[in-house]
């Protein structure tokens, strides 16, 4: 219920944060004695408080926007969550795991707690990747290497089948990683991890930012997100046409003076006259045939505010006041499949002219009418 809350999504940005729960990614394989698994939480106190519940959201959340291919950005912890959701796998410790089984001069020092913003190690970057295109000018012919931050005790083991690594560091740990498949901005579609901050390689007491290339990730991950939006919004978008006949619209007429009533009575807060009442009867029925809405209008009704039974704001005040409540249960107990039908055509077309209004009025500027 958590996510259905935020729809819809757009893109996701997953940053940092504490360790991921070691039981998701096959933790029996690490071979880590009991005693090295102390001195890891002994040495690494603040990452290794494990929040299962944050565990639990986040990878529902990346698993969500594979799925739907949703943009996502995970950045350090966040790009581990997506290699774990995808089925790879992480160090528990890197100087523990990977340190000790490469040569000295490989080895790698991934964070440093007495100079956290400023240390840095060396990456080499993948030809042909996004990475490389956006660092590109700061690589020397025939040197593909940058410096990065770093802050982190764990990264990427084992990586996800469907990635293609980006960077390594020195010690062969993937420092960066993307879905060539599901890579194309321009199209809305951006999944990627980086283990590194480039958000945060800014010159000391600057914020000039270390490497040209590197807000080009975030713009570009705005870029997805801006074009998923559309698609979505183009994939939901009214018929561009629906012609009623005269039979369609007096009901049309009617259920909608139903509603009409219901409002007023609602908003003035006094009864209703023993006359008024069978006018309630079509509305009501509407409402109780709902099942009649297939997933996709349903979404689409509710993000229009055009359905009674999803508002929010009407299902706020009818629990302020027990009679009206009743009154509007009384309502919502009493449609028929066929006003459904009905109803429906008519939000579409108010839809349609909603959106053609709106569209005319942006693209001629008026924008006072609009806040007046």
């Amino acid at each position: 219920m958590l996510l259905e809350s935020f729809e819809p999504i757009h893109g996701v940005l997953l940053c940092e944060g504490e360790d991921i729960d070691p039981s998701l990614y096959e933790e029996e394989i690490s071979g880590l004695s009991p005693e090295e698994l102390e001195e890891i939480r002994r040495l690494h106190a603040s990452d290794t408080a494990i929040d299962k519940e944050k565990d639990t959201i986040e990878l529902r959340l990346a698993k969500l926007c594979l799925e739907r291919n949703i943009p996502y950005l995970g950045i350090c912890r966040g790009s581990q969550v997506l290699n774990v959701a995808c089925g790879g796998t992480l160090y528990q410790d890197i100087g523990k795991e990977l340190s000790r089984k490469v040569p000295e001069d490989h080895r790698v020092v991934h964070i440093d707690y007495d100079n956290y913003d400023g240390h840095r190690h060396m990456v080499k970057v993948v030809e042909h990747t996004p990475l490389h295109h956006w660092f590109n000018d700061s690589l020397d012919d025939g040197n593909m290497e940058i410096w990065v931050n770093s802050y982190h005790h764990q990264g990427v083991k084992r990586l996800a089948q469907r990635f293609v690594p980006m960077a390594f560091a020195a010690d062969g740990l993937v420092e960066g990683f993307y879905d060539p498949d599901a890579y194309n901005p321009e199209e809305g579609k951006f999944i990627m991890g980086l283990q590194f901050h480039p958000e945060r390689m800014r010159q000391p007491d600057s914020d000039e930012f270390d490497y040209p290339g590197c807000p080009a990730a975030y713009k570009q991950f705005v870029k997805a997100v801006i074009a998923y939006q559309k698609k979505l919004n183009s994939s939901t978008s009214v018929p561009k046409s629906l012609k009623l006949d005269q039979e369609m619209k007096k009901k049309r007429k009617i259920i909608a003076q139903s509603f009409s009533l219901a409002r007023n009575i609602y908003a003035g807060g006094r009864g209703i006259h023993p006359s008024k009442e069978s006018e309630l009867e079509a509305g009501a029925e509407f409402l109780e045939s709902n099942r009649a809405l297939s997933l996709q209008q349903e979404n689409r009704l509710k993000q229009m505010g055009a359905t009674v039974r999803n508002a929010s704001s009407y299902i706020e005040r009818l629990k302020l006041n027990e009679e009206r409540e009743k009154l509007a249960r009384n309502v919502v107990g009493k449609m028929s499949v066929e006003q459904l039908s009905d109803l429906m055509s008519f939000y579409h077309m108010m839809a349609q002219i909603c959106s053609e209004v709106l569209e005319r009025k942006l693209h001629h500027g008026i924008v006072d009418e609009l806040v007046s």
